[in-house]
């Protein structure tokens, strides 16, 4: 039985709060994967860039991009995951949502909406780290922000994968680039950060750095600066099992409650 994890990683410009035009977009870089892949990742609010006007764009999970979503998933025979701005409760979320060929969703609010840009003011943060399995795979999903928190990641789930979207700006990228092999290392876990490229309508400046890192923290593939592209990575199920036998670091990690 193959337990390989064939995953998609698209690093996209986007267009400023637009949902129409970034599916669009989206929808070409979707159908132009020919390879047979499980996972295709979007990055963070892939439907707008980093807004904090969520009136303008929020959509509901049964809008129009949920049901493009489920569309593509079902042609590729892959989980599509990224965040969106959706309305639900009278609430804004960050939400990334993973939707699988069948239909089925799985959702993670992000946790640590980022205060420095007035996130919270208008986001309400999640409360709940999230595992979903998929051909084998535990599958931790995570946004931007979020890399800054090690406890809220830290493996005490036993996953295989962690996988981080995000709107990060060229301005901290060394932070990024820095933490994204941080957490694979420290979680014995394959890492993936996907980021978009391009200008934001705040003249922010996004350089991509979109990459993956096996177990050990080792670089398995990574993105030219700047660049619109999709790669595909392989991830190897018998490597974790292998390295974590190995050494055993996780054996060692502490026990800990997190409190809301």
């Amino acid at each position: 039985m193959n337990l390989d994890l064939k995953v998609a990683i698209v690093q996209t410009n986007l267009v400023w709060e637009n949902p129409e035009e970034n599916r669009r977009l989206l929808n070409a870089k979707i159908d132009a994967i020919t390879a047979d892949v499980d996972l295709i990742v979007l990055p963070e609010m892939f439907t707008s860039g980093f807004t904090m006007n969520p009136t303008k764009v929020a959509e509901t999970m049964d809008g129009t991009t949920i049901n493009w979503l489920k569309e593509k998933a079902k042609n590729q025979q892959a989980v599509i995951m990224g965040s969106l701005v959706i309305s639900e409760n009278n609430n804004f979320y960050n939400r990334m949502v993973c939707v699988e060929p069948s239909s089925k969703i799985t959702i993670y609010n992000k946790r640590h909406t980022f205060t420095l840009a007035g996130e919270h003011n208008v986001y309400t943060a999640g409360i709940e780290k999230v595992i979903f399995n998929y051909k084998g795979w535990k599958i931790c999903p995570l946004v931007c922000y979020d890399l800054r928190f090690p406890v809220w990641a830290r493996n005490v789930e036993d996953y295989d994968l962690l996988i981080y979207v995000a709107n990060w700006p060229k301005v901290r990228i060394m932070a990024w680039d820095a933490l994204l092999k941080a957490r694979a290392i420290e979680n014995m876990t394959y890492c993936i950060g996907v980021n978009r490229v391009g200008l934001d309508g705040n003249n922010f400046e996004y350089s991509g750095h979109s990459i993956a890192y096996d177990v050990l923290g080792r670089t398995i593939d990574d993105f030219t600066e700047g660049e619109e592209a999709v790669k595909i990575v392989t991830l190897e199920k018998v490597a974790i099992k292998k390295y974590r036998e190995k050494l055993n670091f996780l054996n060692d990690k502490d026990s800990f409650s997190l409190k809301a």
